[in-house]
């Protein structure tokens, strides 16, 4: 009999599968989607190419880019139904992610189990969802908002065509900021929502109920939730003279900073230090008091706990780029879902081809079972 492995809580530092679709160096401050470094495919690439890289593991020809873009743009345009079901269901103030899970459960009605699909048509089904998730966000944020929904347009690229959805406009910097954002957040190893669609896609499930799991994790404030909360943060603190005394009060009752500190890495955020660079090109009073805000929350951690670094992670310059552009902060995490999909669909196929079911053990630690009752 094979002995039981205890791991970690949080299976952290586990390594529980194998995968060519990128990886996450955290001691280099350095991330990367399949053999590319992925912050230099957010400032040189768009988000299609980027899409086709992850999925077929290569970066596409302009022809294959031309190609690949009008697909997209085609599957961009969903099912009438589902826009029909959204109205009926979407009530003043809703989150549009739990908007998206019912769009999901409507559109995966009829899905066959990926087991039981050849491989071009469990590609076709990566397409299709993550190609509906910006209509069905940007319906649900204008429904939720007495909003009339606005179609899309096929010919459109697709950060440009997502962002003039949800906002009404799509002026070409807030575009170029958004997809810049759009292709650092695509991927990041096996975070909690990655992992959680790659289960259900071991016991090979259908690609909606896959990525309904990953959306159920996402919801987590302690994961997609994040830039919001990051952003509401900034606005308490309010002067940057008042960031010591707030980060002060947070660490004597042992709450978490928001926005700061990361999971994998140990020096600076690469998609923050990105993002910081989009945010610093609006010279605006928000970027200058989140620079501003940085500094002191940086320098008052290492003041008050020598030895700890923690910097600013992806979702403190997230959320400041995503506000200069014109989304609101109820769109903040679901337009983190309108990248990371992307990923999730690639993981999902990754996982599908092992054919091995994720079954891990658990220790029993309640109280001794009684024989015969």
């Amino acid at each position: 009999m094979t002995s039981a492995i205890t791991a970690p809580r949080g299976l952290k530092n586990v390594v529980v599968a194998d995968t060519e679709l990128g990886d996450v160096r955290g001691e280099q401050g350095f991330f990367h989607y399949r053999d590319r470094d992925a912050t230099v495919l957010a400032r040189t690439r768009p988000f299609e190419d980027v899409w086709q890289l992850m999925l077929d593991g290569a970066l596409p020809t302009l022809e294959q880019s031309a190609v690949f873009a009008r697909r997209i743009g085609e599957l961009r345009v969903i099912p009438g139904g589902t826009v029909d079901l959204l109205r009926a269901t979407v009530s003043e103030g809703a989150d549009p992610l739990r908007a998206l899970r019912i769009a999901l459960s409507a559109l995966g009605l009829d899905d066959r189990p990926m087991l039981d699909l050849p491989e071009e048509a469990r590609r076709e089904a990566a397409l299709r969802y993550a190609a509906a998730f910006p209509t069905i966000l940007a319906a649900a944020h204008r429904l939720a908002n007495g909003l009339d929904v606005l179609d899309p347009d096929p010919e459109a690229a697709h950060a440009a065509d997502y962002l003039r959805m949800a906002t009404g406009a799509a002026n070409p910097r807030d575009v170029a900021a958004v997809q810049t954002y759009l292709v650092a957040t695509i991927d990041h190893g096996f975070n909690a929502s990655t992992f959680a669609g790659r289960v259900i896609a071991s016991a090979g499930s259908d690609m909606a109920s896959c990525l309904l799991g990953a959306v159920g994790a996402f919801l987590g404030p302690l994961h997609g939730g994040a830039p919001s909360r990051a952003l509401a943060a900034l606005d308490a603190i309010g002067d940057p003279s008042n960031t010591r005394a707030w980060v002060r009060e947070r660490i004597a009752n042992e709450e978490k900073i928001m926005g700061f500190g990361h999971a994998v890495y140990r020096t600076h955020d690469p998609r923050s230090e990105l993002l910081k660079q989009v945010a610093m090109g609006y010279d605006s009073a928000l970027v200058r008091r989140a620079t501003a805000v940085e500094r002191e929350i940086e320098s008052a951690i290492n003041e008050l706990k020598p030895g700890r670094r923690l910097y600013a992670n992806v979702e403190y310059y997230a959320g400041v780029v995503m506000s200069e552009a014109g989304l609101p902060p109820s769109m903040f995490t679901p337009t983190f879902a309108v990248a990371r999909v992307v990923g999730w669909t690639a993981n999902i196929l990754e996982q599908a081809r092992d054919g091995k079911i994720i079954r891990p053990s658990a220790r029993y630690v309640g109280p001794a079972p009684i024989p015969g009752v």
